[in-house]
């Protein structure tokens, strides 16, 4: 790894386990917490039972990440897991992968929360002015990163413990706006039979836990990560699933099944039922920190990964150049450049219809490294653990791959295939990878590197200029002129009809 601090300057400062177990539980509740309601109506108050079940998987996936952490708290999480169990191919087909998906994902948190804000700013509603703002907003939390992970950390849990007051709120207070009828009125709305409505439950409550394994994937940036990643990704995923269950439960008893359906905001939606028009707009505020925070850390993540493998040789070593904080600046300016181009290319006059068009392949992409991570805790395990912990981590590691399969089975087939047909592809961009691989193994060439300072700066170039053009475009020639006209627009009357109309 490269020097990441300049001569004689103290080494940069870490993560703790609060700010770490705050980070794990932000990033899995960044967006999906907000809507899940919502989606979950369309199979009805029966999805209690695929949260249980997803609770079960992602607990199995969390315990799965604590102890790979815990015996290996190597940087890289997914990718480092499969290439120290399956050799480097099978590690850069897995970071290439969750690189890819997680870039994906992050795109989609902006597309939410800025969606959130759009009842505070209307002129977010217009594709244009919204893919300014989400461009603007990629590119903050990029400059955030480039100052430091200690600077994330702080900020992810700043939003994180912001956006729980009205998830914990709700869980607990809205039980007294809560009814029984309202509730087993929508039990099971899919048309279909039990097992088939809770499978299809697991497709909306997967996106809800992708983020579980946020804590050894950075473990670079982690204090102790030996002791401290098992703890925040456990306690991470508790905290997230016990507000998942009682919070959307409780908002199915609370809004009939036909309107929850429908809403575009069903946590603030069941605020305003319960206390008015004022905290439905404060959780519309929360949600919005929320998404937002939570894509701080993703963000970091990104990093993280790609660092990972190109310290191996297995990515460009652009994404290993580090700057005076040990951030990986120009890696993570070129992932922002990438998600600006998606976002232009992925514009739609809703926010909704853009974030189900990015999210749907993200998730389907995040299953197969953590089918790797969870056949890897055998490997890795193997002589590390007492007999009888092996034996129970086997199952556990068992249980995780097969909720990852069956989440996989119930996603969109069309997606699926082609998402495997880009995982079959990997082998013909690790044949090029290759041999820079093995010009850092003799050492031929160094990998890491100063990343140059012009990248924080114009970080910040970017973020100004797309500030500007949604200031701009929200504003608009037409509604300008609009402004200045003080005497009501003339009302437009029907033609007259031409004689023998009728």
């Amino acid at each position: 790894m490269a020097d990441t601090s300049a001569a004689g300057a103290a080494a940069p400062k870490k993560i703790g386990l609060t700010a770490a177990t705050l980070m794990v539980a932000g990033n899995m509740m960044g967006s999906g917490v907000f809507m899940l309601p919502a989606n979950l109506a369309v199979t009805g108050g029966i999805a209690l039972y695929g949260w249980l079940i997803t609770c079960v998987g992602a607990v199995a996936l969390g315990l799965v990440f604590a102890k790979l952490g815990a015996i290996a708290p190597m940087a890289g999480g997914p990718y480092a897991y499969a290439r120290a169990s399956f050799g480097d191919y099978m590690g850069y087909q897995t970071n290439l992968i969750y690189w890819l998906a997680n870039v994906l994902g992050n795109t989609a948190l902006a597309v939410a929360g800025l969606g959130y804000l759009s009842g505070f700013f209307p002129a977010l509603t217009n594709p244009l002015v919204s893919a300014f703002a989400q461009i603007a907003v990629v590119w903050l939390f990029v400059y955030a990163n480039i100052l430091g992970p200690n600077l994330v950390g702080r900020l992810q849990s700043f939003t994180t413990s912001f956006a729980l007051v009205p998830i914990i709120g709700m869980a607990i207070f809205g039980w007294f706006w809560f009814s029984p009828e309202v509730y087993s009125a929508g039990w099971n709305v899919s048309g279909g039979g039990s097992l088939s409505a809770i499978g299809t439950t697991l497709t909306f409550t997967l996106w809800a836990f992708i983020g579980v394994e946020t804590a050894s994937v950075s473990a670079a940036v982690v204090e102790n990560p030996k002791r401290n990643i098992p703890i925040a990704t456990m306690a991470g995923v508790i905290l997230a699933g016990v507000c998942y269950v009682l919070s959307s439960s409780v908002i199915m008893g609370m809004i009939p099944n036909k309107e929850l359906v429908v809403s575009s905001a069903p946590f603030a939606q069941a605020a305003r039922l319960a206390l008015g028009d004022m905290a439905g707009n404060i959780v519309a505020l929360c949600a919005a920190i929320g998404c937002l925070g939570s894509l701080a850390g993703w963000t970091l993540l990104v990093g993280q990964t790609a660092k990972a493998a190109a310290d191996d040789g297995l990515f460009p070593n652009v994404f290993a150049r580090v700057n005076a904080k040990g951030v990986p600046a120009l890696g993570l300016a070129i992932v922002a450049t990438i998600m600006t181009v998606q976002i232009l290319a992925t514009m739609s006059p809703t926010a909704s219809a853009q974030f189900g068009k990015i999210a749907s392949v993200a998730v389907i992409m995040t299953l197969l490294p953590y089918i790797y991570s969870a056949i890897a805790l055998k490997v890795l395990g193997y002589k590390k653990m007492p007999p009888r912990d092996y034996t129970i981590y086997t199952l556990i590691a068992l249980i995780a791959a097969v909720y990852s399969l069956w989440a996989m089975v119930g996603s969109d087939g069309n997606q699926t295939r082609w998402a495997l047909i880009f995982v079959i592809s990997t082998i013909v961009f690790y044949a090029v990878a290759l041999n820079h691989k093995r010009d850092v193994e003799d050492g031929t060439f160094h990998t890491g590197g100063s990343s140059p300072r012009w990248v924080r700066y114009a970080t910040l170039v970017i973020i100004i200029v797309a500030l500007g053009l949604t200031f701009w475009e929200s504003l608009g020639r037409r509604e300008i002129q609009r402004l200045l006209t003080r005497a009501p627009a003339p009302v437009s009357q029907p033609a007259s009809p031409a004689p023998g109309t009728p």
